[in-house]
């Protein structure tokens, strides 16, 4: 929908706006628990044109109560009211504080289906609760995994699997065990170097296997971690051990793998994995202390 106003465009380029929390909800218990609405959602189809009407203009999101209103009636979600100063992106009338209880309560009658329909999702939900569930829909696409790179594919597992072998040429092995070397002739260079991604299929799973470098402070390390390409639920049916070593030292570590619900970034910042200083990189390397040559080898289980 094109506007034709430079402010309302500008606005429309924000990032989304989060839904109202619970305290908001409760200002339209009355309609959800109303038994009469209660009778009426199975029966209640929902046009393109009543959805639309749930459309905040600004955002192009679902609007959720408070739905705020204009003099003239046109309605906008309550996180775009104080994007656009009080006035009206349509009409440009003062906004005041009006809320339009009529569509509040339209909305209490619909039921939707989920978003996530495409990727096997047949559950139909309240409006109220259809943001609830979608956040936590098992149905709900992954993000690829895929560190080193701003790729912005989701889709289910077997997609992202068949994405990381042919668009990022990521190397796939089938096994519980493995056995990696990881070599570099400058260590000195860290800048958060996203090195490996190896991606393993075992107990009709996949695991992906990341092995990096980053500044931890001032101190550049290394770090490996397994992900289980799944949610964390199942995540957690499995473990994992790591070794490395090297001139009679060893180091060892053993975990659970983190479910790639959780980005690279905010698994690698949580250290929840095999650290390595540099120094003792470089001590496990051998020879002139100039190439790093890391050997990690690992094991994946089923937990009973």
């Amino acid at each position: 929908m094109a506007s034709g106003n430079p402010f309302f465009d500008d606005i429309r380029t924000k990032s989304e706006v989060d839904p109202p929390q619970d305290e908001d909800m409760m200002d339209v218990s009355e309609f959800v628990n109303d038994p009469a609405q209660t009778a009426l959602k199975p029966n209640v189809a929902v046009s393109s044109s009543v959805r639309d009407l749930l459309e905040c203009p600004v955002c192009l999101n679902a609007m959720y109560p408070p739905i705020h209103q204009c003099s003239n009636g046109h309605t906008l979600c309550s996180g775009c009211k104080p994007r656009v100063h009080n006035r009206c992106p349509t009409c440009r009338h003062e906004l005041g504080n009006i809320r339009c209880l009529a569509l509040e309560k339209v909305a209490a009658s619909l039921e939707l289906p989920c978003k996530f329909q495409s990727f096997g999702c047949m559950g139909i939900y309240p409006y109220y609760s259809k943001l609830k569930h979608e956040s936590q829909c098992v149905y709900r696409p992954y993000n690829c995994p895929y560190a080193g790179s701003e790729c912005t594919v989701i889709g289910d597992i077997p997609y992202l699997v068949a994405h990381l072998k042919d668009d990022h040429k990521v190397d796939m092995h089938s096994g519980s065990t493995f056995n990696h070397r990881y070599v570099k002739s400058n260590p000195q260079e860290v800048e958060n170097a996203t090195w490996m991604l190896t991606v393993f299929s075992c107990f009709g799973q996949y695991f992906c296997l990341h092995f990096e470098a980053f500044q931890l402070g001032t101190a550049p390390v290394y770090i490996a971690f397994l992900r289980f390409m799944g949610d964390d639920n199942e995540a957690k049916n499995y473990s994992y051990s790591l070794e490395v070593g090297g001139n009679g030292r060893k180091m060892i570590w053993q975990g659970v793998p983190r479910s790639i619900r959780d980005s690279h970034k905010k698994a690698r910042d949580s250290f929840d994995g095999l650290i390595i200083q540099r120094n003792m990189a470089l001590f496990f390397s051998g020879g002139d202390r100039k190439e790093l040559k890391l050997r990690v080898t690992g094991r994946i289980w089923k937990e009973q």
